[in-house]
């Protein structure tokens, strides 16, 4: 039988604090803002290479589990370098170039720009390692300790299960938490070694992106996708009773670009995938009077 966490809340009462929920995430990510941990934080993240969607996708195809990517000397120059025995993901580089040429009519002189491209590799985050005495960012998302006592994960894994996915708890390579397959393979993945309270919200982070992501991987960048899939967790979290906010203040935060008004924006997508989770993973309690023994 499939795992149901009872409520009793009515759809308008959940309707309300979705609204609430979403609005203080994007309120604590405000505040997040005014950090020194959140300006350490931006002068790393502003490091990093804008890759074209062409590249994601290059990216995910090869290690979707990847997170922040850069090539093996810009990662030096970030105080990290790439583990020895690592193999690089292939994508496509581009750089810039100017060619002065004469004119054999007129004997001008002409400017010609263009851009060469050419394969090159980047690494993941989880395949370097620090440099000794290099200075690096604190991690504003802390992940989540403790049980999942209500069995969310199950719950959730129980929904998708009927919905046509496969969902997998296992060991997940490099750093990210889990991954959601857009190939129209319907696959989740929660990676296993961490503690219960951490998996319960990446399933529900991941069930957000088989909503709102999986079936048109280009509907939007990915730093919007992020910000929507751990709104949901966190706004699903609250209904349930559970405080995500250590980690999903912070990963909002990195992914929107602490960006409060694009937060806001996602409210109708986030409002849609949050009602469609709670109300697959939950029942509504009966109320009954207590039976005598």
């Amino acid at each position: 039988m499939a795992k149901k966490i009872n409520t009793r809340r009515t759809a308008g009462q959940r309707q309300a604090e979705m609204t609430a929920l979403h609005e203080q995430i994007a309120s604590k990510v405000e505040e997040l803002r005014d950090t020194d941990q959140w300006a350490v934080f931006l002068r790393w993240v502003q490091a990093f290479h804008d890759y074209s969607f062409s590249n994601q996708v290059l990216i995910w195809s090869q290690m979707p589990e990847a997170t922040n990517v850069a090539g093996f000397q810009k990662w030096k120059q970030l105080g990290r370098q790439v583990t020895k025995g690592q193999k690089g993901i292939r994508i496509i580089g581009g750089r810039a170039f100017r060619v002065t040429e004469e004119d054999e009519e007129t004997g001008e002189e002409n400017t010609r720009r263009g851009v060469r491209f050419f394969p090159c590799s980047v690494f993941d985050i989880s395949q370097t390692e620090p440099i000794e005495g290099a200075e690096q960012p604190e991690e504003i998302a802390q992940p989540l300790t403790g049980d999942d006592p209500l069995g969310i994960a199950e719950a959730v894994s129980d929904w998708l299960t009927a919905e046509g996915w496969t969902v997998e708890f296992r060991p997940v390579e490099g750093s990210a938490n889990g991954y959601t397959t857009t190939d129209g393979s319907r696959q989740v993945v929660v990676d296993s070694d961490m503690e219960p309270a951490q998996q319960a919200k990446t399933a529900l982070h991941e069930a957000a992106h088989a909503i709102l992501h999986a079936e048109d991987p280009a509907a939007a960048e990915r730093g919007t996708k992020e910000t929507e899939a751990e709104s949901v967790a966190y706004v699903v979290g609250g209904l349930l009773g559970v405080d995500t906010s250590s980690y999903s203040v912070g990963y909002v935060g990195g992914w929107s670009g602490a960006d409060v008004d694009a937060i806001r924006a996602t409210a109708e997508n986030v409002s849609r995938a949050a009602r469609m989770i709670h109300d697959g993973i939950t029942e509504q309690a009966a109320d009954r009077e207590p039976v005598a023994a």
